[in-house]
């Protein structure tokens, strides 16, 4: 499977399918537009911004996203284009009379009541929940499918050079500890030779009944006790295996970013451990420069959906 990035923006419009004819529209000049983008976020975090004759597509849209997306701050936007005044509804002549109708039974009620404006008329002809209705069967989930696809594509291709980036880390990971491999017995045994030397330094300024034979192997269990502690063969091979196991999980994709999320908190932990027992310049500065390109993988990590 691929690699997604959080990050992704795609849009789409599509003409407006008449709702009826009882609220003709000129549709011609009337579309349907949709924005959709996304940045990074620990879960799924959906916004819309709908204008009133599509809040009752919300429902649907939501569940559109919920099945394809899995993490991300994603906004979807909707409106619709062309409803200046050449977009104005054409009532027909069975609505007119239909509201004429109902205009009357109202004052039978309410003799006072004002009657209808051309305004009102054209208002009532919109037909807000008719369109609404309409829009979400022909229009809007069809062009929200569509945008989504295009959507989920440019995660992927984004996705793609996130994922390429966290290779080139891996393998400059793994150059810098086969650097440091070679160092640690040199460092042990530069070690073991320091605490011999100042330890017959110290015999030779001070009178002891300590015989020669045991103070040497005394020098040799203090240092051979220190070369223990700084030892990091271990934190290399514990390295190497997340190494592994983030580039496994590269090659599976899906939704992945939480478990990388956890690897690269790991491998810096290992590069914190590498610097603290180290002994030597060289360790030292191998520790910090893979403490760079985890923190590179981190930043990048956080984009992966």
């Amino acid at each position: 499977m691929p690699v997604y990035s959080m990050t992704g923006y795609a849009s789409g419009q599509q003409p407006l399918t008449p709702p009826g004819p009882e609220t003709a529209w000129k549709t011609a000049q009337i579309r349907v537009a949709l924005e959709l983008r996304s940045v990074n976020s620990r879960f799924l975090d959906l916004g819309f911004r709908l204008p009133d004759e599509l809040r009752a597509c919300e429902p649907a849209l939501r569940e559109l996203l919920t099945q394809r997306l899995k993490r991300g701050k994603i906004e979807l936007r909707a409106y619709l284009e062309g409803r200046e005044s050449s977009a104005l509804p054409e009532p027909s002549p069975r609505l007119v009379q239909r509201l004429s109708a109902v205009q009357e039974q109202v004052r039978v009620w309410l003799p006072d009541a004002a009657s209808l404006s051309v305004a009102d008329v054209l208002r009532l002809a919109g037909g807000g929940e008719a369109v609404a209705s309409d829009v979400l069967a022909h229009t809007l989930l069809p062009l929200a499918g569509e945008v989504l696809d295009d959507f989920i594509a440019a995660r992927a291709r984004e996705g793609e050079r996130l994922g390429q980036l966290l290779r080139e880390r891996l393998t400059e990971l793994r150059a810098l500890a086969r650097q440091a491999g070679p160092l640690i017995p040199q460092v042990v045994e530069a070690q073991k030779q320091r605490f011999l030397a100042r330890w017959n330094e110290a015999l030779a300024k001070t009178e002891s009944s300590v015989p020669a034979e045991a103070a040497q192997e005394r020098a040799l269990a203090e240092a051979t006790a220190f070369a223990i502690r700084i030892d990091v063969a271990e934190e290399l091979g514990r390295l190497a295996a997340h190494l592994d196991e983030i580039e496994a999980v590269l090659d599976k994709g899906g939704d992945i970013g939480k478990r990388l999320d956890f690897l690269i908190q790991e491998l810096h932990r290992e590069a914190n451990t590498l610097g603290a027992k180290s002994a030597a310049l060289e360790l030292t500065r191998i520790s910090v420069d893979m403490k760079v390109r985890i923190e590179q993988m981190r930043e990048q990590v956080q984009n992966i959906e």
